[in-house]
């Protein structure tokens, strides 16, 4: 989960074999900014594929206050969601640079999830500190 300008907010483990879905909810409450975990203060939006388009998750999402923006499922494509996506795209592409988490070597969820922060907080450090060295 990232804020509009690409800056990581939540990310959670999972096996590679479960649908993306089923992590949504643990993703959206898990998010630690001040100011967004706090009761009220979560995203007003959340931009996500065809793959999130499902009743339940939208009706659970709305009932926390977050307004679903997914693409629809058998609508063409070209439904503007692209150019919100890129953020979360460049985000993906950058967390994968670093190369302990090209492959997962590591067989422990909590190794992986560790290593995943990590690199999400140098992402943020990235980010918000241009002058920093890559």
């Amino acid at each position: 989960m990232v804020d509009r300008t690409g800056i990581p907010l939540a990310c959670r483990v999972s096996a590679a074999n479960v649908h993306d879905v089923t992590m949504l909810l643990a993703t959206v409450v898990a998010c630690p900014v001040p100011g967004y975990g706090a009761r009220g203060k979560r995203p007003r939006e959340l931009y996500a594929d065809r793959a999130y388009d499902s009743e339940g998750h939208e009706d659970l999402l709305r009932w926390m206050g977050v307004e679903p923006r997914f693409a629809q499922r058998g609508e063409p494509h070209g439904s503007g969601l692209g150019r919100h996506r890129y953020v979360v795209e460049r985000t993906i592409a950058a967390v994968h640079q670093n190369r302990r988490l090209k492959v997962r070597y590591d067989r422990r969820g909590d190794i992986h999830q560790a290593f995943l922060t990590l690199a999400c907080i140098k992402v943020c450090w990235y980010r918000l500190d241009p002058k920093a060295k890559r």
